[in-house]
């Protein structure tokens, strides 16, 4: 038998949706502008009002919707939630044919291009680009897109180059480049200079002055939530770390480090912290300082000396609420050394608090530690001796903390300030004061025998026996 071929013309509706014979062509419309300035909104409503009366112009289309993307850079696709609903509507087959304005409209990233090009061509879903006369299901579409999408990324490169030289620029006279919205302390005024934000200034104030208080972050942070206090956002969501970013950010003193972030990628927006890969600039005396220099220089110091300790004795936190506990995390074993935690003992007559060594027990029933438990009444009550007796003895006290108040290390003299104000009133402490034990107070060690040895922040030590 001879064979026999059969021609089977194509049929074009099944491969490309965009061509439908039998109804209107569902139209998409994108566009996109990367910064919120007047005149880039101002192109963006240009853009929206001409797909508009483009659609109307053309009675083959059946505009389905306008997907438009303000102030979103177009390097990546990761935040432009326009762009993304517009491929899930293009996969759920709501769309025919997508028009933009331009390449660089679309995407500024070769790699985005070609994803989003080649994802919607599967589906049988064209992409016109109306600059370049751009087709993409079209024989040479794709070559040219290619080509075309590479210059735009480059000119993305470019851009964001001259951006980055600008700035870097304003930074060699001591400018800065910074949003104030997002600083807490400080506005803009039409110069473009630093000023005092009088709501938020007394709470940066308050924050340093709780600090070096002995006040932990987490404690701060937490009262400030609670009082309702608005942070740079205008809500009270105040955290650990939005407290040590004020507490060690040198505006607050009136100087300015440039350049302490850079953008690594230009396509991902990737920020990076400035550890000597490029040249920084440190202002001087830039602006009114809200926090004096030296009492600023303490705060540093005493940063540094908490961590310090924290890594010395191993511990997460230097202790969570001590407004409430301030011994927590203060009270090592003079037998191993580990630090004491706070339990609850029953008893018939009811509950009491102690305090016993962090490895007594690490497996049950089994001792790894010979120490004694502290019951908290004893501690409580040997700390109100050490303290009396530091008290009674203030004239032998004295003239080390004047001799300190004048060092050279801003730490060491605003601690001798802060022991020569405390001790000020010659009245004996009767009761437990944690606002006081927290500011003066560095650790304790529970060693054998009934003994407490005392270290405060002054260098003092002092030994009490805490049982008959």
């Amino acid at each position: 038998m001879a064979r026999e071929i059969q021609h089977i013309p194509a049929r074009r509706e099944a491969l490309n949706r965009a061509v439908v014979r039998e109804r209107q062509i569902r139209l998409a419309a994108y566009c996109r502008v990367s910064t919120n300035n007047e005149d880039q909104l101002l192109s963006f409503d240009n853009q929206v009002t001409y797909y508009r009366d483009y659609a109307t112009r053309h009675p083959e289309y059946d505009l389905v919707e306008i997907y438009a993307d303000e102030g979103i850079s177009g390097t990546s696709t990761k935040h432009r939630e326009e762009f993304l609903r517009m491929i899930a509507d293009c996969e759920e087959g709501k769309i025919d044919l997508i028009i933009t304005k331009s390449i660089s409209r679309f995407a500024r990233n070769t790699a985005d291009c070609l994803k989003y090009s080649r994802r919607l061509k599967d589906l049988g879903i064209a992409v016109q680009f109306e600059k370049e006369s751009i087709n993409t299901l079209e024989g040479t579409g794709e070559l040219l897109f290619t080509i075309l999408s590479s210059l735009a990324q480059d000119e993305s490169r470019s851009i964001s180059e001259n951006c980055q030289w600008g700035i870097r620029s304003l930074f060699k006279q001591g400018v800065l480049h910074l949003n104030a919205n997002r600083f807490y302390g400080y506005d803009k005024n039409e110069k473009g200079r630093l000023v005092i934000n009088k709501e938020q200034g007394p709470v940066v104030q308050q924050i340093f002055r709780d600090f070096m208080n002995g006040v932990n972050p987490d404690v701060i942070a937490r009262k400030l939530n609670e009082t309702g206090v608005p942070g740079c956002m205008g809500e009270p969501r105040w955290t650990v770390a939005t407290i040590m970013s004020i507490l060690e950010n040198e505006k607050h003193m009136g100087d300015a480090i440039l350049q302490k972030t850079y953008t690594a990628d230009y396509l991902t927006k990737r920020m990076v912290k400035n550890e000597g890969h490029i040249e920084q600039y440190y202002v001087k005396d830039d602006h009114e300082a809200l926090i004096d220099k030296g009492f600023w220089n303490a705060t540093q110091m005493e940063i540094a000396r908490r961590r310090e300790y924290m890594a010395q004795h191993g511990l997460r936190t230097m202790g969570r609420y001590t407004d409430s506990q301030p011994f927590s995390n203060r009270v090592f074993c003079g037998v191993c050394g580990n630090v004491f935690w706070r339990r609850t003992l029953a008893r018939l007559n009811g509950s009491i608090k102690v305090w016993m060594c962090g490895k007594r027990y690490q497996q049950k029933g089994v001792r790894g530690c010979n120490s004694e438990s502290l019951k908290e009444a004893d501690l409580h009550r040997a700390f109100i001796m050490a303290w009396n007796a530091i008290l009674e003895n203030r004239t032998e006290f004295l003239p080390k903390w004047k001799e300190q108040s004048q060092s050279d290390n801003p730490l060491t003299a605003f601690r001798a300030r802060q022991f020569i104000k405390a001790t000020e009133s010659a009245e004996p402490m009767r009761m437990l004061d944690c606002a006081l034990v927290s500011m003066v107070f560095d650790h304790c060690t529970v060693e054998p025998l009934g003994i407490i040895n005392f270290y405060f922040l002054d260098g003092t030590q002092l030994g009490i026996e805490y049982k008959d």
